[in-house]
């Protein structure tokens, strides 16, 4: 079986997010970069997919020169070989250009069956997975917290409000799957090692056979026209107690309507 997971280079979820006042987009630079940890449940579905059974995981991703580190962490989870899309005319893409480039490097390859985590931590959108399914006419299996694969069918159980749906489709196919999936596992030295050998495929968009006019900032469906700093936050009242402490807190307390 042959597997390929989409995964994204985003800034730490622990650190704040700030956008870049030239353009208003996000500002990759101002924090660590690391492999979405949405996505790692993705990477840890399709080696459990191949462990029960044969066939090869390949790592998909598309960003700056420095995405190609988060493709080759992803690997060290165990995955073989990664594709990474980089041109400097995708800076700025939205989820519409970014599902197109996804679905062109994807066409024409094989893959049984393509991996998203449910969404990424810097947009929070949860739309590619099912933007490149439409795009390669293939069944879309969101959200899915069990993923079964027997033969040629594919079952998953997809969360809902009340609980989850059963449903199947054939492959290929393309699943997006939540966290509760599984435990994604630590990279071994072993597979550390093997991440800086293994085969790294680089395309452009001209290798793609896309046009800079059909992607990047200035041909997004959706641009962030302004923003502002988050206010400072105001210092707290100090109250010394002399004796009046009570009747300060009292005070106070009426003054913000608390009673």
């Amino acid at each position: 079986m042959k597997i390929c997971v989409c995964v994204k280079q985003v800034p730490d979820s622990w650190a704040e997010k700030k956008l870049t006042a030239g353009d208003n987009t996000l500002d990759r630079a101002s924090a660590d970069r690391v492999v979405n940890e949405l996505d790692e449940y993705a990477v840890e579905e399709a080696l459990r997919i191949v462990e029960a059974g044969e066939g090869e995981v390949t790592i998909l991703s598309m960003g700056p020169a420095e995405a190609a580190d988060s493709v080759r962490k992803a690997i060290s989870m165990g995955a073989h070989a990664g594709i990474h899309v980089v041109d400097d005319a995708l800076h700025g893409s939205d989820a519409l250009a970014t599902s197109l480039v996804l679905a062109k490097a994807l066409e024409g390859r094989g893959f049984d069956l393509i991996i998203f985590g449910s969404e990424s931590t810097d947009a929070r959108m949860s739309v590619v997975p099912a933007m490149v399914a439409a795009r390669l006419g293939l069944p879309q299996m969101t959200f899915a917290n069990k993923v079964e694969v027997s033969g040629s069918e594919l079952t998953i159980h997809r969360v809902t409000d009340y609980g989850y749906d059963e449903v199947k489709s054939a492959l290929p196919a393309v699943v997006s799957v939540v966290e509760k999936t599984n435990e994604p596992r630590y990279p071994s030295f072993k597979n550390i090692m093997a991440a800086k050998k293994a085969p790294m495929e680089t395309l452009t968009l001209a290798d793609l056979g896309l046009d800079a006019a059909s992607v990047g900032l200035a041909n997004a469906w959706s641009q962030v026209a302004d923003f502002a700093e988050r206010p400072a936050k105001a210092k707290g009242t100090v109250v010394a107690d002399d004796g009046s402490g009570a009747e300060k807190i009292e005070e106070f307390l009426v003054a913000q309507k608390f009673i």
